[in-house]
């Protein structure tokens, strides 16, 4: 069976060995190949599973597309830490090593500007949702009239508009403050409902460039900020390498 080289990331060169038992996609152990005085990471996967039909396939499978995803960042974790890693999208795959060499020539300026950007920083992720409303209860679920029902359904939607506003005041400055200790931040668009894991709308979801050293500082922001408003909730995740922030696509 034919092999393909698969790139996790592009790095400056680091001393540091990873974790002699890592694994990424297909089970195989990730190299480095240097060049130009930069790094890829790489393993060789099946050309069966990643040639350009059999991805177009693949990607409409989520199962193995979660499967591949979460191979894949494992062997980012393990980068991040030991280095600062600039990840590459999912399923970034080269015939040989000779055409991740020749990837890394066309690119080399760009990696370089972006490591030197990356340096020191992680990325942290920050959620905001708005809790769902509690079922009625027995006693309240069936109107006497009519009229009743109308009366119930103004007074409902009149407050969830009013808790919407609330969560979406909160959202936008919980933003601001987080944005002044980031050094850069990207609002992406709301989680879909339909496929969350979570319960609740996602009002905020954002991602912030931290300097390591002010890590623990935009921590503690975000976890006193989970108490100040009822009915809402703030999630955080991190750190992780900053996808955010490399300018390649998803």
């Amino acid at each position: 069976m034919t092999g393909l080289r698969y790139v996790y990331a592009v790095c400056r060169p680091f001393g540091t060995p990873l974790q002699s038992q890592l694994t990424g996609i297909a089970g195989a152990p990730p190299a480095l190949l240097h060049h130009h005085g930069l790094v890829a990471v790489v393993s060789t996967v099946p050309e069966a599973d990643f040639c350009e039909s059999a991805l177009k396939a693949h990607l409409e499978d989520l199962d193995w597309l979660a499967a591949t995803a979460r191979a894949h960042q494992g062997v980012i974790d393990a980068l991040t830490t030991v280095t600062t890693p600039l990840p590459l999208r999912l399923a970034t795959v080269f015939r040989d090593d000779s055409g991740v060499r020749t990837m890394i020539e066309a690119r080399e300026d760009d990696f370089r500007r972006t490591l030197d950007r990356l340096d020191g920083r992680v990325e942290w992720g920050v959620k905001v949702y708005l809790e769902p409303e509690p079922e009625p209860a027995p006693a309240a679920a069936k109107p006497a009239s009519g009229r009743d029902y109308l009366r119930r359904r103004r007074e409902s939607s009149h407050a969830h508009e009013e808790k919407w506003q609330r969560a979406e005041k909160f959202a936008h400055t919980l933003h601001e403050r987080l944005s002044r200790l980031a050094e850069d931040s990207r609002l992406h668009a709301p989680q879909n409902a339909a496929l969350a894991t979570t319960p609740g709308q996602n009002i905020l979801n954002g991602a912030y460039l931290v300097p390591r050293a002010h890590s623990e500082e935009f921590v503690e922001l975000v976890d006193r900020t989970k108490d100040e408003a009822p009915g809402i909730r703030v999630e955080l995740t991190g750190p992780w390498a900053a996808y955010s922030f490399t300018g390649e696509e998803s």
